[in-house]
């Protein structure tokens, strides 16, 4: 048996925690014969398992019939793409030939004689729609990690016709809190912030040492020890099964520790360091000093910080993950070993 733990983003690991309420808030939104909404919104930290729960969903609904699921990329010409991908499908590019539909101006087909040939991709679209609900199916389109860019911003702006037509329409995008922040704030995209949106959390740390405890056959104390070192946080679940899986005979997780960090450094925790602004950054190397969790009125003193301009600096680390603030009028590391991680950071800073 091979490692079944993986360090691939994206690709559902073979150990994978469904994360069952809020996959079941979207499938059941999706599905209810008068739906009261037809987009969500997943977001979290970088490796919190956005992807692969979105990819989870997607596989849900392609395995019901009355189902289409068409997955975008978000650095294309998302309207094109989709009148694309939804006019390569079998049964509805049949039906649209049959009802002699031309949309040779787009590149999709050839033209057809004694038929106006569609001009406007949006139209295209409204048309294919049309198509699909006489069908009595419904469409669900994927977007991966979403920016606030043009394409987007088209895309989210037709979309939002396509829902005022009642076409049979569904959108799952996923994207870091702060893109997401950005694209709902643009002025033409208020309509976004009725949008539900999914914050993942860390996962159940019961469930995490359930799983360590079975596949590795440990007892209570060890399977909790390691379950505490990931914070619940899900790439940090698989990079330590991946490494003890591997190690073998060092079942010491002391000796294991090193590699923890540099995996969760150079896979995640650079990266997010790196689009921190330098304040930012000295928050947190005063938190990290103060032992990973501290009062918020002693970071402040300590930072020499106004209450309403520590607010802003602690809201936006939070929104980007970084920080706990669930624990009233205090602020911790919400990610694991992140402190370590920060103090290395002030030695080279």
């Amino acid at each position: 048996m091979g490692n079944p733990f993986t360090l691939s983003f994206g690709k559902k690991p073979v150990q994978y925690i469904s994360r069952l309420a809020q996959t079941n808030q979207i499938l059941t939104a999706f599905q209810e014969k008068n739906p009261t909404n037809q987009f969500f919104m997943i977001t979290g930290v970088r490796g919190a398992g956005k992807t692969v729960m979105l990819t989870n969903i997607a596989m849900e609904m392609r395995q019901k019939p009355d189902w289409l699921v068409i997955e975008l990329n978000p650095m294309r010409d998302l309207l094109q793409s989709l009148a694309a991908k939804i006019y390569s499908i079998p049964e509805l590019h049949a039906k649209f030939l049959h009802a002699k539909l031309d949309f040779s101006a787009f590149g999709l087909g050839v033209s057809i004689e004694n038929a106006a040939p569609v001009t406007d991709i949006e139209n295209v679209l409204e048309i294919m729609l049309s198509e699909i609900k006489k069908m009595g199916k419904k469409l669900l389109i994927t977007i991966d990690e979403v920016t606030n860019s043009e394409h987007i911003r088209i895309f989210a702006s037709s979309f939002q016709i396509f829902l005022r037509q009642e076409a049979p329409i569904y959108l799952l995008m996923t994207g870091l809190y702060e893109n997401i922040y950005e694209l709902e704030n643009h002025k033409e995209l208020t309509f976004l912030y009725r949008a539900p949106k999914i914050m993942l959390e860390p996962l159940n740390l019961t469930a995490i040492r359930k799983q360590y405890a079975e596949i590795f056959s440990l007892d209570f104390e060890k399977a909790t020890e390691m379950s505490l070192l990931t914070k619940g946080y899900p790439f940090a679940f698989q990079v330590l099964g991946y490494l003890y899986w591997q190690a073998q005979e060092k079942k010491l997780l002391e000796e294991i520790l090193p590699e923890y960090d540099q995996y969760l450094d150079e896979y995640v925790y650079n990266k997010i360091w790196s689009e921190l602004s330098e304040t930012d950054q000295s928050v947190l190397i005063t938190l990290a000093k103060e032992g990973g969790t501290a009062p918020v009125k002693s970071l402040r003193e300590k930072l020499e910080m106004t209450s309403s301009l520590f607010s802003v600096y602690r809201d936006r680390l939070k929104r980007k993950g970084v920080i706990d603030t669930r624990e009233y009028g205090k602020i911790a590391f919400s990610l694991p070993r992140f402190d370590v991680f920060v103090r290395e950071q002030e030695l080279l800073w």
